[in-house]
């Protein structure tokens, strides 16, 4: 059968390739064409436009790239049409990939199956009429994701978390720290992570506030975990001549062996409570006085990081909009690296987090409800 797949960032690009790989598993004629990643590509198919030339962030990067989005959204949809797949499988990404399932559902009359559902619980919950209309099946990767949904009465599937599947099937999963530092040149000296985000707005506004908030801590090393898909001069021309260091495409080596990380929101929380790791959850915004008016009356959600929201209650402190100080996170990181009880605390919220999560096997069993319709549907 023929799949055609939109993921728009890393993280999709992570999750997509490996719902790839599990399709295959169910259908070994299996023919992909996506717009999407590396990870993408490395499983087959055809890549017609990489998740570089798509992911701009805030409204002022939206304007001044407004014509180049536009066409790549019209490309996508000529591409689509002219490929002519037996499903459409769209990763997250909401601002591009609504637009796709408006047009594929209505003009082509093909399938279309959403893989890890935008967060509109958070905001925007008047899109969830658009699913209702548009997607035919909706894979949920968050519990509480069905609860919100159902209050719409609109039918969805868990399927568990793929990031729970990612961090189970990691590389160096018995790595020694000694070996790790060997590999990349590092000092023996307990490392302190650096996740300053995925796009390079977010690694801008973040890292040097990050830098400056570790550097007071003595006896530590200091590692930055580059980004997919951003380029190493990038990273360089914002470190200058910082005592820090830059490793790539080695993320969950890196918080392995790391005895604390400051991580920017987003799936880099879950993935540093995957791997056991105490953190510190920082975001700048670019108007810390409006951007906490608008956390308190227009989003509908207690929490900006994935640990907090799976859990239901704080287990990491989240530092933004006013709070995202030097100050704040230095005295954070305190406590997590001098304050036994405090750290072990944290650890245990993380063991809880992950049973509510449940066990591995995500992207098997949203394969199998892909390719089970698409097959259902074929035979009817």
């Amino acid at each position: 059968m023929k799949y055609y797949l939109i993921a728009g960032e890393a993280s999709g690009d992570l999750h997509a390739s490996n719902l790839m790989k599990s399709l295959r598993k169910l259908d070994e004629k299996a023919d992909f064409r996506f717009f999407g990643g590396d990870l993408m590509a490395a499983e087959g198919g055809t890549l017609v436009k990489h998740y570089r030339e798509l992911a701009y962030m805030g409204i002022i990067p939206v304007v001044m790239h407004l014509r180049t989005i536009l066409r790549n959204m019209r490309q996508c949809k000529q591409d689509i049409a002219r490929y002519r797949p037996d499903v459409v499988v769209l990763v997250d990404y909401p601002g591009f990939n609504l637009q796709i399932a408006e047009f594929v559902h209505q003009k082509l009359h093909i399938p279309v199956h959403y893989y890890i559902s935008p967060k509109v619980w958070a905001w925007k919950e008047y899109r969830v009429k658009s699913f209702k209309k548009y997607v035919d099946e909706m894979l949920c990767i968050l519990p509480f994701e069905v609860d919100f949904y159902r209050k719409h009465d609109y039918r969805v599937h868990y399927v568990g978390n793929p990031t729970v599947d990612a961090v189970a099937h990691r590389d160096h999963q018995n790595e020694l720290f000694s070996e790790f530092i060997s590999a990349n040149e590092l000092e023996n000296k307990p490392i302190i992570a650096l996740l300053a985000g995925s796009r390079r707005q977010e690694i801008a506004a973040n890292l040097p506030t990050m830098i400056q908030a570790v550097k007071s801590f003595e006896g530590y090393q200091y590692v930055i975990g580059g980004a997919p898909g951003i380029e190493p001069s990038f990273y360089d021309e914002l470190i200058a001549s910082e005592p820090v260091n830059a490793i790539f495409g080695q993320t969950y080596r890196l918080l392995a062996q790391s005895s604390v990380a400051l991580v920017t929101s987003g799936t880099a929380t879950l993935e540093t409570a995957l791997l056991n790791v105490p953190q510190v959850v920082c975001y700048k915004t670019s108007f810390p006085r409006l951007s906490a008016w608008a956390f308190k009356n227009i989003l509908h959600t207690p929490y900006i990081s994935l640990v907090n929201l799976i859990a239901g209650k704080e287990i990491v402190k989240e530092f933004f909009a006013a709070g995202f100080t030097v100050e704040n996170i230095r005295e954070e990181l305190k406590r997590l690296l001098h304050v036994q009880n405090y750290r072990k605390n944290m650890l245990e919220n993380y063991r809880e987090m992950r049973q509510v999560l449940g066990a591995a096997g995500a992207s098997d069993k949203a394969a199998q409800i892909i390719f089970g319709k698409i097959r259902k549907d074929k035979l009817v």
